[in-house]
């Protein structure tokens, strides 16, 4: 094994020394990660390397001016190649996931499972052979379901065709008597095949089937004579053939599948009022990005959405959502009546759509239960969440989450979560995905 092996080996054992996933979202730089690529700080290990040693210094081939000097690193990489060692270093110091590993990382970690449900169409494929129609190539004619409806069709309409010929052995009766009599036993016989049997009767003697006299009523003759059943003549005799038919033909096809795109919009929601100082906004921030993540690893296709708000509110960027702070009152309504517009976009029938919205939970006078519950209720989604972000407790005139958990109960539509400071995280974040991964699709 090499240096270069060596280095390499070294560096691996860096990354299995990555922050804990929850230590990282509770203290770690979110904001150094992109919305796609997740950085999380490694617990440096030192790398070994070699340095000069003043005993061997001229030995090593350079001229004076390149002399190395004692205690400098010798490079272990092979090959003469441009630039100056370390010009690139600290590549160990992060490991880098995507949201997909993230995602199943956090599922490991706080025993989540969120099951992401198909919503708009995105192609139809064909699967296996598994569904017939009564047309199709001759090369796809399913040859058992041809057979089997043939069978079916022939048990159903075979009889004992001795037991109903004895019929016209009854002292009086002729083909309509006999008629009648099969047909009251639920022996499945054409009219047609008892005049035929008749007339062979008489051909055969030479004389009237009245006058074959062998029963004196048909009550003498189910007393002596029992219908066979079907089966038992074809265990005894079997089956010579199998009269097919056209309407018998059945042709396999592929079973069309719809293949559904599992895709989401979340909507986030922060308020963005006076009240909201840099520390509420900090939780609120630690709450929101790892469940964006999450969301983006799970679904094939995710888009999020911003609104922040005081009284009024507003569309924002990612990048602005967190550090906006306005000096206006608070109105959480506003930011629900926006949503609700938002989502005119994506459609329920074709998206999954989440709704989390965060704040100290202070709001004006009745605004929660006047306007904000109603708004909740009439907007279609997986999932709504609040999260109350009161650093020590709650505050005086924090009322929203109290009043919201109180209209929704135990739904499992609607979370309600409370972050006091950074140890609550991750909890938060249980309670909130927890919920929807629980509930009924709607």
């Amino acid at each position: 094994m090499g240096l270069s092996s060596d280095l390499e080996r070294f560096r691996e054992v860096g990354e299995a020394r990555r922050e804990d996933l929850t230590d990282f979202i509770r203290h770690g730089d979110l904001g150094g990660s992109d919305p796609d690529r997740v950085e999380i700080p490694i617990k440096i290990v030192e790398l070994p390397s070699f340095e000069y040693d003043r005993r061997e210094a001229g030995g090593v081939g350079q001229a004076e001016n390149g002399q190395p000097q004692p205690g400098q690193p010798v490079d272990p990489q092979p090959g003469d190649e441009e630039g100056d060692p370390g010009e690139e270093g600290g590549e160990h110091e992060y490991y880098e996931m995507d949201p997909e590993e993230f995602a199943r990382e956090l599922d490991e970690e706080l025993g989540l499972d969120l099951d992401p449900k198909g919503k708009r169409v995105r192609e139809e494929v064909e699967g296996d052979f598994t569904d017939t129609a009564r047309a199709g190539p001759k090369g796809t004619l399913d040859v058992d379901e041809f057979f089997k409806r043939g069978l079916k069709r022939h048990l159903a309409t075979d009889f004992d065709e001795e037991y109903v010929r004895e019929g016209l052995f009854v002292a009086g009766a002729g083909v309509e008597e006999a008629f009648e009599w099969a047909r009251e036993r639920n022996v499945p016989v054409s009219h047609a095949w008892i005049a035929d049997a008749a007339a062979g009767l008489e051909t055969e003697r030479g004389e009237p089937v009245e006058t074959l006299d062998r029963w004196e009523s048909f009550a003498e003759l189910d007393a002596h004579r029992e219908v066979e059943p079907v089966s038992h003549r074809i265990r005894r005799e079997g089956i010579d053939s199998v009269p097919f038919r056209r309407e018998d033909e059945r042709f396999r096809h592929p079973e069309v599948i719809e293949k559904r795109e599992r895709n989401v919009v979340v909507v986030n929601v922060r308020d963005a009022s006076g009240s909201m100082r840099e520390t509420k906004r900090e939780l609120v921030e630690r709450v929101f990005t790892p469940m964006d993540w999450y969301l983006t690893g799970k679904y094939d296709a995710a888009e999020f959405l911003y609104v922040v708000h005081d009284a009024e509110a507003w569309e924002v960027e990612r990048e602005e959502f967190f550090g906006i702070q306005s000096g206006g009152g608070t109105r959480i309504s506003s930011a629900y009546e926006l949503v609700a517009e938002l989502l005119e976009e994506y459609p329920f029938s074709e998206w999954n759509r989440y709704v989390f919205a965060a704040g100290d939970s202070e709001n004006a006078s009745d605004d929660t239960t006047r306007a904000v519950i109603p708004l909740m209720e009439s907007i279609d989604a997986n999932l709504h969440a609040y999260v109350e972000t009161q650093p020590g407790g709650g505050g005086a005139n924090a009322r929203h989450a109290d009043e919201v958990e109180r209209a929704f109960g135990d739904a499992d539509d609607v979370a309600v979560a409370r972050v006091s400071g950074t140890e609550d995280v991750t909890d938060a974040i249980y309670d909130v995905l927890s919920t929807e991964a629980g509930g009924d699709e709607r």
